[in-house]
């Protein structure tokens, strides 16, 4: 073997231990949480559209009595709206926005909702079960330590959990989650 080729063998390996050290070393940190898209929340088999294939729509005045129970259907699919099983106990990242329930002392964060997108809870409906996430935040750490608003987008990193809260008129929620840690979206 020529000396040149030893010398690329030896780099190769090399390379392929360093990224082996590399990978292992930073799934300690923060990559050892899973991202999760919104879309994870939601079952497959979860198609809430079908409330509407049992109305013909088509056939409604503006004030039909019947529209109100469509509604009633509609509005029932989204509080009971399933959670995804596969994702319970899994460490997870996920960003979102911010509608606070409590405020802790000193003015910190204290439980709050996550959201998939901006106004959710504030406007009426609430989005479905499966697209709220209820953080139990008990003065988690927030990241910079900046302060943390209503409406603010933020990464939160800890274990989600399949379960059912009601937070009365800001909707319900299928999942919980005590974070390790809320940072703000960069």
């Amino acid at each position: 073997m020529s000396c040149n080729f030893k010398m690329m063998l030896c780099f190769a390996i090399g390379c392929v231990f360093w990224h082996g050290w590399a990978q292992a070393g930073s799934a300690a940190g923060q990559d050892s949480y899973r991202e999760v898209k919104w879309e994870e929340l939601v079952p497959a088999s979860w198609h809430p559209e079908k409330i509407f294939e049992k109305f013909d729509l088509s056939q409604f005045s503006d004030n039909d009595p019947r529209a109100d129970k469509v509604l009633e259907a509609f509005n029932e699919a989204w509080r009971n709206a399933p959670a995804n099983p596969a994702l319970q106990g899994q460490r997870i990242k996920i960003p979102g926005f911010v509608v606070p329930l409590d405020w802790g002392h000193d003015a910190r964060l204290g439980d709050f909702l996550l959201v998939p997108y901006f106004g959710a809870c504030i406007h009426v409906p609430p989005p479905p079960a499966n697209q709220i996430v209820y953080v139990r935040a008990d003065d988690a750490p927030v990241g910079e330590g900046r302060e943390v608003r209503l409406m603010d987008i933020v990464w939160v990193y800890g274990t989600i959990n399949v379960e059912r809260n009601d937070s009365g008129g800001m909707g319900a929620s299928s999942y919980s989650m005590k974070p390790d840690k809320v940072e703000p979206y960069q």
